[in-house]
């Protein structure tokens, strides 16, 4: 599965130059816990959280209407082409202690973000499918117990969803 089949394309952004007063407002507007920072031709130049404000704006004492964004925000976000995997992702953020990733296209603009948890909600689906294929084809599902080898058996479920060919070692049972 490859990123560009999962990422969020509506991502949140600041610029360097903003306010973390009005980069903090966003944030609580759009109910994020990150924005991507981009600079004059969309490419992502660091990366704001809520973390980043909590500690380094408020714990810090700072004014949030005089801070700006490219004073506290995390710089040189790594990124991730939009080719590349879901693993590869899953690498990236585990091996870095991340849990969103900005995804990029051939040229480093922002195409979209990934998240740690949309990454393990489309692997779950896909385990759930996985398995729903395999309970419903399973021998006993299917009113089938093991032969000897070399028994053929037919399709015995002609209105399943998908058909399978012939199985060598199993017979229907009647």
């Amino acid at each position: 599965m490859t990123l560009h089949e999962i990422l969020q394309r509506d991502v949140d952004t600041a610029l360097p130059t903003e306010s973390t007063q009005v980069a903090a407002q966003r944030m609580a507007t759009r109910n994020v816990g990150m924005l991507v920072v981009l600079d004059g031709k969309a490419r992502p130049v660091g990366v704001l959280t809520d973390r980043d404000l909590a500690i380094s704006v408020v714990a810090s004492g700072l004014n949030p209407h005089q801070t700006l964004v490219r004073d506290v925000m995390t710089s040189e976000p790594t990124t991730i082409g939009n080719e590349r995997s879901a693993d590869d992702a899953l690498i990236i953020m585990r091996s870095r202690g991340i849990r969103r990733l900005p995804i990029v296209n051939g040229r480093g603009v922002l195409v979209g973000v990934v998240s740690l948890d949309d990454v393990l909600q489309r692997l779950s689906r896909q385990l759930a499918g996985t398995a729903e294929v395999l309970d419903t084809s399973s021998p006993r599902r299917l009113g089938v117990s093991q032969l000897s080898p070399g028994s053929e058996v037919p399709d015995v479920d002609s209105t399943a969803a998908h058909r399978r060919p012939p199985t060598r070692g199993w017979r229907v049972d009647s």
